[in-house]
């Protein structure tokens, strides 16, 4: 299993947070990673999500959700043909921070046969920048409002 984990303190409260991530009609407005992502915000329901870490290209998937909580956490499983091959499960957690402020954890664990060949080296380094880059525009777009 490969796994990436970045983190960031926002000036801004968990619900001021959460809704600007589940604002998926805004993502193309905003975020540099994620492009974009149509579908309900319900558990067990797929969804369409395009992403594009710096220096790779696009990729379009459709992961289930496995949570949604509401200020707390959104979390999806996606999977590249059968899971055994490559699966990945993506989590965006949200903590209450001193100050009224959120710490926002973006993190994915990939897992399949073909998971060190897809996410080894450079395609790990290049998802791990698109998650910092992420977080720092969603962490510019709460502050600014």
């Amino acid at each position: 299993m490969l796994e990436i984990l970045t983190e960031i303190e926002i000036d801004a409260p968990p619900s001021w947070v959460w809704g600007i991530l589940t604002d998926f009609a805004a993502f193309p407005l905003w975020n540099p990673f994620i492009v974009s992502i149509a579908g309900r915000l319900v558990e067990g329901e797929r969804i369409a999500a395009q992403i594009g870490p710096p220096g790779r290209w696009r990729v379009t998937f459709k992961p289930v959700l496995l949570a949604v909580q509401p200020e707390r956490e959104l979390r999806w499983r996606g999977a590249l043909g059968a899971a055994f091959l490559f699966s990945g499960e993506h989590a965006f957690a949200l903590e209450d921070a001193p100050g009224g402020r959120t710490k926002f954890k973006q993190s994915e664990k990939f897992t399949g046969l073909l998971a060190p060949l897809l996410m080894g080296g450079a395609g790990l380094r290049a998802t791990k920048g698109g998650f910092e880059a992420m977080n720092e525009a969603l962490k510019r777009r709460a502050e600014a409002k």
